[in-house]
């Protein structure tokens, strides 16, 4: 990064995407039938970089939501990038730190800056960030269905297709009877876990303590993203070890959630982290704890995808990801389809920055508004 030159920012484009998907997602907190997409385009005197807000329509997942997103880049986060001048990607995350929160709205920007340096650099993100790996191990995230045997239906195509490890969303009455059924149809041998989305309380250990019997990989998120102590004590209860996502919010976060034995595994998602730069550190973290971790998805294009599967190179990503084909969530991605090979595997892009474009025609198709702004 050191060796790497400063670079100017001319414009910044925000550009809102409609993109739907090739079937509802279904999670705890709510069913998705399309992507509101903010893409940030970041124009300099040496390259364009481009980079997409992971921010969904409503604040479910989290606070942060796509309109709000839109809001704090132009009416926060740019003016502070714009008055700095020639500048890093290393410097955006302290530059925008008076800005409290806002971190999917933050790693957007931070990207887009660092697609472009690297791109002026002829850098790969993946080298950048020090990704040992040519290719990631492509996981599938099962939404809930509206019963068992479709449930059933869909992991056996996700196996036919090749995804080496299946993640059931779970809630709250749907949880031990479907997995139950994907293990005693698919057998042991398939890697299999749960992601609760926060669904469930303290109350809930002993009922949780009955997945231990499926020989699952990881409970991910079963309690409220703020109770890091409900989730030590539920790990005293449940032998499946307890992984975090929306908890883990830094790097410092991380350390604490593993200094007070909340989790044994980390899912690391750039966008809620602030940015590629954090979750490295996140990732630093985590391998000298002796955490492993794995990357998260967030329904991305194939903007935000492939720069996760660079980031997933790193070496302490042992275990399978969340970020599969194109085709799993889009007929028609907004970039070249992100494809997985027969036996579950995806490349990391090795060209500079973070590997891919938009299609210009497919862009245009489904631009929904554009907003320029200039320092």
């Amino acid at each position: 990064m050191n060796s790497m030159n400063p670079v100017d920012i001319e414009a910044v484009e925000l550009r809102r995407v409609g993109m739907p998907l090739t079937s509802p997602f279904r999670t705890s907190f709510g069913t998705q039938t399309e992507r509101d997409v903010l893409l940030v385009r970041v124009i300099t005197g040496q390259a364009e970089g481009w980079a997409e807000c992971v921010a969904t329509a409503d604040p479910l997942y989290s606070s942060e939501f796509t309109d709000g997103a839109h809001r704090v880049i132009t009416d926060h986060l740019l003016p502070r990038l714009f008055h700095a001048g020639p500048l890093s990607a290393e410097q955006v995350a302290e530059l925008l730190k008076p800005v409290r929160g806002h971190r999917m709205a933050k790693a957007a920007v931070e990207t887009a800056v660092l697609d472009a340096q690297l791109k002026a650099a002829g850098i790969p993100l993946g080298r950048c960030l020090g990704a040992t790996a040519t290719h990631v191990e492509a996981g599938v995230s099962v939404s809930i269905h509206d019963s068992v045997p479709e449930l059933l239906d869909a992991v056996a195509g996700y196996l036919d297709a090749g995804y080496r490890r299946i993640k059931l969303k779970i809630q709250p009455g749907w949880d031990t009877e479907p997995v139950a059924a994907v293990r005693e149809r698919f057998g042991e041998d398939v890697l299999l876990q749960v992601d609760a989305n926060a669904a469930y309380t303290r109350s809930d250990a002993r009922h949780l303590a009955q997945l231990d019997a499926f020989g699952l990989l990881l409970v991910e998120q079963p309690l409220d993203e703020e109770d890091m102590a409900g989730h030590a004590e539920l790990a005293r209860v449940v032998r499946t070890p307890i992984c975090l996502d929306e908890s883990i919010v830094s790097a410092q976060a991380a350390y604490e959630a593993i200094r007070t034995g909340a989790c044994a595994i980390v899912n690391i998602k750039p966008g809620r982290v602030g940015g590629y730069l954090e979750a490295r550190r996140v990732h630093d973290v985590c391998a000298a704890a002796g955490i492993p971790v794995w990357a998260g998805g967030m329904l991305e294009t194939g903007l935000g995808r492939a720069a996760n599967l660079a980031l997933a190179g790193l070496p302490n990503f042992t275990l399978p990801s969340d970020i599969s084909a194109s085709d799993r969530y889009f007929e028609q991605d907004l970039t070249e389809p992100i494809t997985m090979t027969d036996d579950g595997h995806i490349q990391i892009p090795t060209t500079p920055g973070i590997g891919v474009a938009p299609i210009p025609e497919v862009l245009a198709e489904l631009t929904v508004s554009t907003l320029v702004l200039k320092p």
